[in-house]
């Protein structure tokens, strides 16, 4: 059998595809990945076949280059979280599909050379979900965010349903922006079936194509951070095979992290591919670890190292680290509440602090307050001193076992198993 991964020109996109594609190759079936150039040669070194198939105009493998889109991202980032969000849908109308039509013809073209048993689909790539909605072949959709970037009920996406506790935003400001939300989904949602028309002209055009579908739905999460008010809306036929995390080895030059050293607490921290241009959080960050005389791995991404002032010696601070390898060593994790550093935390079993800045890591944020497995901190307004404190009481904080990863078995036949008819795929609902 066959297997047909469609992804986003993205390392932090790749990586959840990445290990389910994985276990359909060590099950013995061939994995063929779709995908842009930057991410060839890791496509590779993982023993699966690489197609071209660009789907963005944008792509990295891990750090974000400042350009100017990301430049007013950063910046709407330091005004607060409606502004972030704001910014967010007006970029998508701006650039709401890239090249919906050409990338519908390559994936059928693609579909047709290689007939594969399966195709799976990143939600996000939503040119991607719109191909192969147009091929009328069934697929398989991974979400690999937060579940709500799948909305259901009353959700928007792009708008979080719950904030963390000490996030509260005004009420007028949060109906401005859902306003203008409800605007961006329809503008996207014409422009979407737009080019359905053009390429697919006998199919049916959707409601609303953020929440358009495969005919079964993969969750990056674990069921337990799963909002009991959005069971009732979840497709039909949905699984939670999260946390899909790669397996990686500590390199031999960061062998000292694997013991602690003086008894010392040991802390990683990371705000992500974009976020660690907040060079600002991340000195916060850096000043509160360095008064609490724990030590540090700091992944500064974007940011100099000698913007954060003088670190400790036996820090390990790098633009990039093995983070999954580097967390089964941690005590805990500061973080921007991305959705693969809550689930790589989950399962090295990590205590967490949350600072988030942007999209579901609002929603993330929440979830992980309700089970009690996170502190959630505003990072524009949280100083050293906050921050200090809370990382004290996180190291303080019982400890949660390592959550269990998915079987490759089960992951297996989430995407090559029989699956139930999905009550949305054909006609997307509001």
């Amino acid at each position: 059998m066959s297997l047909l991964v469609i992804s986003p020109d993205f390392a932090s996109h790749y990586g959840p595809l990445a290990v389910v594609a994985a276990a359909a190759s060590d099950a013995g079936h061939r994995v063929v990945v779709a995908t842009g150039p930057n991410l060839r040669r890791r496509v590779e070194a993982d023993g699966f076949d690489w197609r071209m198939l660009r789907l963005g105009a944008g792509a990295n493998t891990g750090i974000a280059t400042c350009d100017p889109s990301i430049e007013r991202f950063i910046a709407a980032t330091a005004a607060g979280p409606i502004a972030t969000m704001r910014r967010q849908a007006l970029d998508r109308e701006q650039d709401l599909l890239f090249e919906p039509e050409r990338v519908a013809v390559e994936v059928a073209r693609l579909c047709d050379e290689l007939e594969p048993d399966s195709v799976i689909v990143d939600h996000v790539s939503f040119a991607s979900t719109l191909a192969m909605y147009a091929t009328s072949r069934p697929f398989v959709t991974l979400v690999p965010g937060h579940p709500s970037q799948l909305p259901v009920g009353r959700e928007r996406y792009g708008v979080p349903e719950i904030w963390p506790l000490r996030f509260r935003p005004d009420p007028h400001q949060l109906a401005e922006l859902e306003s203008l939300v409800g605007r961006v989904t329809q503008v996207f949602t014409d422009r979407w079936n737009t080019a359905l028309d053009e390429v697919a002209p006998n199919r049916q055009p959707v409601a609303d194509a953020f929440r358009a579908h495969g005919d079964r739905v993969l969750y990056n999460s674990i069921s337990e951070l799963q909002a009991p008010s959005r069971v009732t809306g979840m497709p039909s036929d949905h699984r939670f095979v999260g946390p899909l995390v790669r397996h990686e080895q500590l390199p031999a030059e960061l062998s000292s992290w694997a013991t602690s050293h003086d008894g010392r607490p040991q802390v990683y921290v990371a705000l992500g591919t974009f976020l660690s241009h907040r060079r600002d959080v991340l000195a916060r960050i850096t000043e509160a670890l360095v008064h609490l005389g724990v030590r540090a791995a700091v992944a500064t991404g974007a940011t100099p190292v000698e913007r954060l002032g003088p670190l400790p010696d036996d820090w390990v601070v790098a633009p990039q680290l093995a983070q999954v390898a580097m967390l089964r060593h941690a005590d805990l994790i500061v973080h921007h509440g991305g959705n693969n550093s809550v689930q790589e935390a989950f399962a090295a079993g990590v205590r967490q602090i949350v600072l988030p800045f942007s999209t579901d890591q609002f929603s993330n944020g929440a979830d992980l307050e309700r089970i009690g497995a996170a502190s959630v901190l505003p990072p524009n307004e949280t100083t050293a001193v906050d921050l200090a404190l809370a990382i004290d009481v996180g190291l303080t904080a019982v400890r949660r076992p390592a959550s269990e990863t998915v079987s490759v078995d089960d992951l297996v036949d989430a995407v090559f198993g029989r699956t139930r008819t999905s009550e949305t795929p054909s006609h997307p609902t509001r």
